[in-house]
């Protein structure tokens, strides 16, 4: 196309255009020197990669040797009976047999019976062909068919008269053999000679379909993925132009299934495959269990990653949990949260994260949430908030590490998370603040690491919050709204201040898992949910259309989620059944939590004392005062004047302490005076610096000790100083 636009323009000086190819040669060659998009297999395999799928294997093949050679070492007198009393003389008969015919040459006894018209009935060349040329005798001459049947004899007689010989000398020099062994070798040569004589003819003599030595274990062979059955799939469950569908890479082992990636036909998404699933597992003949679907959405739309298992993923050995018998948790690095289809461990972080976890009843999603909250309680950092809403006592084990408890949805049970989450809010405050006043050197970005989180002055300490059937909360009729509220604050701004949070719900529609909660969760799992809708309130909007979907899982499925906000990916899970015959023991793991807590003196409520905090009214009070008090005091503070504490209060809560800041300076030291004085609170004298005047001074101070046995009192736990630990 010319520089008018019009291909079919011509020029009185240069005359008809020329037409210009769109595909330039540049863009075809795949030499050009372009740079190309290409992905690379990883050199090292992935087995090699993950010291827990190495170690996996090894303990796999150890407890599978130990089992074997026990069967067989049960079994040994009935091989050994069997080789010498049945199949050995067997194989000696069939090894005389065969050598005697050998010997005879029985093997052309067919030939020589056959008449030899028959036998050169057909043309060609050769002895044969020449003999029956000549079937036809010469009146008067020796006929040439006697000539050509003697000479074959001879040939014969020739050659049984060689093999005679042959197994004579064989057999003396076999004779003198035996003879020489049993006279001068040892008897544990004669043992080994005859043993190994009655392992060659027992071998010879055993049928093959009735071998001496049974198997220990059926393994059924798993049948090869072809890309002609993949093809042929796709186009039985409906993918138009299937048969358009190509393999970017080959099929191949990965783990212990096959791994097929396709490129589908053009417009046709992975998501069309993935919500047909059942449909594919029924066009490949296999398991549902065994036919993972994933999309590749950071290639294109239209890739598909199908893995095939050998065994159906419910029925395949899980890994042991690394967490399950040793080993503490770093909240700040990847904790191992389940198992993929090819069976390796996928850690997910959970600082700096909430989480949501959805699904039907009775699919394992207070299990996924009992994991966590177990992985959790292994670090000792970790202040839980465990509230179990289904009231059936499932999340009973973490009684023994929680700083907060309770398990039912009475209005009884309901005051007491109202006020523990106010508590919340209020430390989620507190938090920021003491993070906005340290130094940038020491909390770089304004986000706790590590070392800020251990030290316990600070106060800055991870916070877990665990609540199953949430929707009990945010469905309650008269304090659902200010519940929905503050889980909704802790979820948008807790991360940020190491405060994590756990939904789990089995009804994830708007009014049980509002969205403006939903949306702010950085790791959601989603289990098995009934349509689209529910999937996407658990995995975000859209999340359906785009191939991740949980809703194609079946009720057989049991434990097994899709996870986003793990890795860059989605990823389908199959999570840490504790409390089942072949998962490890909640209520083991959490005591060997709590002693990990006590050697670091770091229980709190409710794990010291069963009744601390079990009054709604109790906490609220403290909350109001001691545990503000012990928040606004300065963390290199160990005494404060009373009007300071007054205007710092009424900076944490205005709608409480506003009108004492109002008061004058003696006013606001009798008015905190007066508070304090039901807890045993007494203030001293304090000289100080006025930071507003810079004067010397003399005035009505609290101490920070004296702050924090109040709340021992009260049993309201605290951060301790270092004089207290």
């Amino acid at each position: 196309m010319n520089a008018t636009g019009d291909p079919h323009h011509t020029d009185e000086d240069t005359g008809p255009a020329v037409p210009v190819m769109v595909d330039q040669p540049h863009t075809t060659n795949p030499n050009s020197g372009v740079p190309q998009r290409e992905e690379r297999r990883p050199i090292i395999p992935a087995w090699l990669r993950s010291w827990t799928a190495l170690r996996a294997a090894l303990v796999f093949l150890a407890r599978h040797g130990a089992y074997a050679a026990g069967f067989h070492l049960l079994r040994l007198p009935k091989y050994v009976a069997v080789a010498l009393l049945w199949r050995a003389p067997a194989g000696a008969w069939i090894t005389l047999t065969a050598l005697g015919r050998w010997m005879i040459d029985a093997d052309t006894r067919p030939n020589r019976t056959t008449p030899p018209a028959t036998t050169a009935a057909h043309k060609g060349t050769g002895t044969t062909a020449t003999a029956a040329r000549k079937d036809t005798p010469t009146p008067g001459a020796i006929p040439e068919r006697s000539e050509t049947y003697f000479f074959f004899t001879q040939l014969r007689n020739h050659r049984i008269s060689k093999r005679v010989r042959m197994v004579l000398v064989g057999a003396v020099v076999t004779a003198l053999s035996c003879v020489a062994v049993w006279v001068f070798a040892p008897l544990w040569m004669i043992g080994v000679v005859v043993a190994g004589l009655v392992v060659i003819l027992a071998k010879v003599g055993t049928p093959v379909d009735k071998p001496i030595i049974s198997r220990a274990v059926v393994v059924p062979a798993a049948r090869p993925l072809h890309s002609q059955d993949v093809l042929n799939a796709l186009e039985a469950i409906g993918i138009r132009n299937a048969k358009a569908a190509h393999f970017p890479a080959p099929i191949s082992r990965d783990g212990a299934g096959w791994r097929a990636v396709v490129d589908l036909p053009p417009g046709v998404v992975a998501a069309e495959v993935i919500e047909r699933r059942p449909k594919l597992a029924s066009a490949l003949s296999r398991p549902l269990g065994c036919i993972w679907p994933e999309a590749a959405p950071d290639v294109h739309p239209g890739r598909v990653v199908i893995w095939v298992a050998d065994v159906n993923l419910t029925a395949a050995a899980q890994p042991a949990w690394p967490l399950a018998a040793k080993g503490t948790v770093d909240l700040f690095e990847g904790i191992p949260v389940g198992t993929d289809p090819r069976g390796r461990w996928v850690s997910a972080v959970l600082m700096f994260a909430s989480v949501v976890i959805g699904a039907i009843p009775r699919m394992g999603k207070t299990v996924w949430l009992r994991a966590l909250l177990l992985a959790a309680a292994l670090d000792v950092r970790a202040e839980l908030h465990v509230f179990d809403l289904k009231g059936n006592g499932d999340l009973r084990a973490l009684e023994d590490v929680a700083h907060r408890y309770r398990c039912g949805y009475t209005e009884q049970d309901i005051a007491y998370a109202l006020a523990d989450m106010r508590e919340l809010s209020a430390e989620l405050l507190r938090r920021s603040q003491v993070i906005r006043d340290l130094p940038r050197d020491v909390c770089p970005e304004a986000k706790i690491t590590p070392h800020l989180a251990g030290v316990r002055d600070l106060g800055l300490h991870p916070v877990v919050i665990g609540i199953d059937e949430c929707h009990k909360w945010f469905t309650h009729p008269e304090h659902g709204a200010e519940l929905a509220a503050l889980v909704e604050d802790l979820v948008r701004r807790g991360p940020a201040a190491g405060i994590i949070t756990i939904l789990a719900t089995q009804r994830p529609d708007q009014e049980s898992l509002p969205p403006r909660i939903s949306s702010n969760a950085a790791i959601r799992i989603c289990l098995k949910v009934m349509d689209w809708r529910a999937n996407d309130m658990v995995l975000g909007t859209g999340a359906n259309a785009s191939g991740v979907s949980a809703v194609p899982f079946s009720i057989l499925d049991k434990g097994i989620a899709i996870a986003t906000g793990i890795g860059d990916e989605p990823v389908i899970l199959r999570g840490v059944p504790t409390d089942t015959p072949h998962g490890p023991n909640s209520a083991t793991i959490a005591r060997r939590a709590r002693a990990l807590r006590e050697a670091a003196n770091r229980l709190s409520g409710y794990a010291i004392d069963t009744t601390a905090g079990t009054d709604p009214d109790t906490i609220t009070a403290a909350s109001t005062l001691l545990a503000d008090i012990n928040a606004v005091f300065p963390v290199d503070a160990t005494v404060m004047w009373n009007e300071s504490i007054v205007d710092r209060l009424a900076q944490l809560r205005p709608d409480i302490y506003g009108a004492w800041a109002k008061l004058e300076r003696g006013a606001k030291a009798t008015q905190l005076t007066t508070a304090l004085r039901p807890y045993g609170i007494r203030p001293v004298q304090h000289w100080g610096t006025d930071p507003d005047t810079g004067e010397k001074a003399n005035r009505r101070a609290i101490t920070r000790t004296d702050v924090h046995t109040a709340l021992a009192a009260a049993k309201i736990p605290h951060p301790r100083t270092p004089n207290e630990r």
